[in-house]
């Protein structure tokens, strides 16, 4: 069961889509509405097996949050958000990885090896991203190819990421 921040029942969940959900912080429910955090320490709330906490979740609209919401407020966007250390790399940084210059991406094209720091990770520490793919199988791929970031560049504020978003590009 997940349960919304006043502790009322939320949505009747598998439990493996709230132990995917609780370290995600956002997910799409079979109805197709989106759920997103909205609180830790929720009494009321199941215990996260990996990070230990309980949450507490909110329904979004789906249409403006068909992924669900970053730490800024704003939509995830898959292989485009990433989750960082906000101690480190501020929220709204634009980054450019350049290992992942010409990552085919689901449905044909290409990555340009731009994302946004749009989400902050409970076990994203110091210098390291967390890329949001959306898919299982891309996030299966990606850790494949880059174990826990290894072997990884980060750029911040890179002229060639401008145009996604971030302090030097549009919202």
């Amino acid at each position: 069961m997940l349960y919304d921040a006043a502790c009322a029942p939320l949505a009747s969940v598998p439990r493996a889509f709230h132990d995917q959900v609780c370290v995600q912080g956002s997910g799409r429910l079979a109805s197709g509405d989106t759920v997103s955090f909205a609180r830790r320490g929720c009494a009321c709330a199941d215990v996260c097996p990996r990070t230990d906490q309980k949450v507490c979740f909110e329904r979004l609209d789906p249409r403006r949050f068909p992924y669900g919401r970053g730490a800024t407020g704003r939509p995830i966007t898959p292989l485009r958000t990433v989750a960082v250390d906000s101690s480190v790399i501020p929220l709204g940084t634009t980054l450019y990885v350049p290992e992942l210059v010409g990552l085919p991406l689901p449905g044909g094209g290409r990555h340009d090896g731009c994302f946004v720091a749009e989400d902050r990770g409970i076990k994203v520490v110091g210098r390291q991203i967390d890329v949001f793919t959306g898919d299982p199988a891309v996030t299966a791929r990606l850790n494949a190819l880059f174990p826990s970031n290894r072997g990884v560049r980060l750029v911040l504020d890179d002229a060639r990421c401008r145009a996604i978003g971030g302090p030097a590009g549009p919202s």
